[in-house]
């Protein structure tokens, strides 16, 4: 009994203020949101956010738990003074003149720039410090930022939350364009989601399809924002940003219609359960220049119109915290059709296989009178086996010319002829309708320089090599095949006698 009084108590005081009927808010949210937006080259953007706020100032309040913010940035923000932090990864480049002005710019490579408190006293210190602390948490080479790669803009930055002053003695800035993304950069980065990878929008963040695209950037921005209206108190934000290009031929296979499964290998089917928001927009705004409209399944329950970057566009607002939106296989795959192909092409396009197949490439379009048309394709030089190289490589290699079929309207409308009774030249490309007749047009071939070995190295290489294995297997054959005798010596001679006259005279001993 006397044991169990102390238990008692226990468990009366954790169950006291509970009984009471008080809990204490929380002060932190989540919000997640993804935007999915068709592009005019045909390819599909997707970009999510995550936003994590803290209604809690890291420098001046003592933390010591940590809810849904990461814990691993928050103490960065007391032990190094920083009032911003922006920092991301990417690979590739974001093709403005073909996909439009993208929500968040990036250059390739990676990019840190950070504003410290006007308290800290040795910026350049802290700024190394920090770099190598952001490189050990996101598995990157912001260890190598140093003097040689940091600069102080003056002009270029200005904070992006909360700021008393742009003293830009306390901004630091360095990019590192040889930097590779891979998925050793991207798990830490989920890693600080509230869900991680779980539950909630973060589910579709899969590596072997994140990277499989034409434009991958994962970011991260901490900054300090007002937490109400009048800005009485400081929170602080976090914000998690990642941007996607799929391309249309492979993903697509060719088409412009998508779904969420064809991109990422998933589907929805439940949001994070920390999060006190979870959407997904949809662009559906048409594109008058192709007369296209845009078809999306499931329809969308509400829709939200707005002026983004100068454009308005209309988005379908799937809410997966609305129990309507998930179905009842709690599966939400969104799909999106062209409800009207366009009527000036269909683009074929069979990607080469390397020593089996080469490329193709067809365009059904048409074009109007007194116009250019350019046709261009990127490609990359490469090193071919070194038995693959013609006799003369440095000559160039040649590309197939191209090839134009067109319907060539006709000035004068010519009458059915017999084709057998008619010239040989009038019947080559016998045409039904006599208002048009048939024309097939081929370029000049494209002459191409590749990379070229060395060639006289394998020559001499080659020369070498018989010349050693000649001279030791004709030396060794020698010696296995050849047949020694010992021969006698003869006991006498006309040479012998004469040295012997010859010694004796002079007092020496005969041989």
């Amino acid at each position: 009994m006397a044991a169990a009084v102390p238990l008692c108590l226990v468990v009366l005081l954790l169950l006291g203020p509970g009984s009471w009927g008080y809990t204490e808010p929380p002060r932190d949210s989540l919000r997640e949101e993804l935007v999915i937006t068709p592009l005019p080259s045909g390819d599909v953007a997707a970009t999510f956010q995550f936003r994590t706020r803290w209604d809690s100032d890291l420098q001046q309040e003592e933390v010591s738990h940590y809810r849904l913010f990461p814990k691993a940035l928050g103490q960065l923000i007391s032990k190094y003074s920083l009032r911003e932090l922006h920092l991301s990864l990417t690979q590739g480049f974001w093709r403005t003149r073909y996909w439009g002005p993208p929500f968040l710019q990036a250059p390739s490579g990676a990019e840190l720039w950070v504003w410290f408190q006007d308290t800290v006293t040795d910026v350049d210190e802290s700024w190394k410090e920090l770099s190598n602390v952001l490189s050990g948490i996101f598995c990157a080479s912001l260890n190598f930022i140093d003097s040689t790669n940091t600069v102080t803009p003056t002009a270029s930055f200005k904070p992006l939350g909360l700021a008393n002053g742009t003293d830009h003695f306390f901004l630091r800035y360095a990019v590192l364009p040889r930097e590779v993304v891979c998925t050793e950069n991207l798990t830490p980065w989920k890693k600080l989601l509230p869900c991680s990878s779980k539950a909630g929008l973060s589910m579709l963040l899969k590596a072997d399809r994140l990277f499989h695209t034409s434009y991958h950037s994962q970011a991260v921005h901490i900054r300090p924002v007002c937490r109400n209206a009048v800005c009485t108190s400081v929170s602080w934000e976090l914000r998690q940003t990642l941007s996607v290009v799929f391309d249309a031929f492979v993903t697509g296979q060719g088409k412009k219609d998508w779904s969420l499964f064809r991109m990422f290998s998933r589907t929805l089917t439940e949001p994070c359960p920390l999060a006190s928001e979870s959407r997904v927009y949809v662009d559906i705004t048409s594109y008058r220049q192709d007369n296209e409209t845009l078809e999306v399944n499931p329809p969308p329950l509400t829709t939200y119109q707005d002026i983004i970057l100068g454009t308005r566009k209309t988005y379908a607002v799937y809410d997966l915290l609305d129990t309507a939106v998930v179905n009842s296989s709690r599966n939400l795959n969104l799909q999106l059709k062209w409800k009207k192909p366009p009527e000036n092409g269909y683009i074929h396009y069979q990607p080469a296989q390397d020593r089996l197949q080469p490329h193709l490439l067809e365009m059904l379009i048409q074009l109007p009178a007194n116009s250019v048309t350019k046709v261009s394709i990127q490609f990359e030089r490469a090193l071919l086996k070194w038995t693959e190289y013609t006799p003369d490589p440095n000559h160039g290699f040649y590309v197939s010319p191209s090839i134009l079929s067109a319907l060539v309207p006709s000035l004068v409308a010519a009458k059915p002829v017999d084709w057998e009774e008619s010239p040989l030249f009038n019947s080559l490309f016998p045409v039904s309708d006599g208002s048009s007749y048939f024309v097939r047009l081929y370029t000049e071939p494209l002459l191409v320089s590749l990379p070229t070995p060395d060639f006289s190295m394998p020559y001499n290489v080659i020369c070498l090599t018989c010349t050693v294995v000649a001279v030791c297997y004709g030396s060794f054959y020698n010696l296995l095949t050849r047949t020694f005798y010992i021969e006698e010596p003869k006991t006498g001679g006309l040479v012998k006698k004469l040295a012997n006259l010859i010694r004796r005279a002079r007092g020496v001993p005969p041989l």
